[in-house]
């Protein structure tokens, strides 16, 4: 039988992409990726719990981000959990656990985007803006309306 090895997030990066060119120029970014789970504790206290994935992206997709997201950029993230093993210079086994992005969609609105981008790669529509929708899973899922969409 066949495994599946897939992720899906959604967080904030927790800093600037860090963008290399490797040999044959190929380009790889690394950031990580804060993603937040909020629920509430037996006595009614609201309990926010933050996980921390390090984000691994190949090729276009680390040109996109280099380019475009920046500190605290939302984004929407799938890909494939991989874990790397080595052995530092004291010989201890050290291992690394990352998340390789194989798809990636920027949820920032559009005019905090704009703001980030620069010269030739401005956007020319200023005004669209995504819905803010915010589920703490506390109270009823919200309701989007067609309305709500962007498009």
């Amino acid at each position: 039988m066949r495994g599946v090895n897939r992720v899906v997030l959604i967080g904030n990066l927790g800093r600037d992409p860090d963008l290399q060119l490797l040999e044959g120029n190929i380009a790889v970014a690394k950031f990580p990726l804060a993603t937040t789970e909020t629920y509430k504790d037996k006595n009614g206290n609201l309990v926010s719990q933050t996980e921390w994935h390090t984000i691994v992206l190949w090729r276009g997709l680390a040109d996109l981000a280099q380019r475009y997201l920046h500190k605290g950029s939302l984004i929407y993230l799938e890909g494939r959990i991989r874990t790397r093993t080595w052995e530092d210079k004291d010989k201890n086994k050290r291992f690394s656990t990352e998340i390789i992005g194989d798809n990636l969609v920027m949820l920032d609105k559009r005019k905090e985007q704009n703001e980030h981008m620069n010269g030739d790669h401005q956007a020319t529509e200023t005004n669209n803006t995504f819905p803010d929708i915010t589920y703490d899973g506390t109270t009823q899922a919200p309701t989007i309306t067609k309305d709500d969409l962007p498009f």
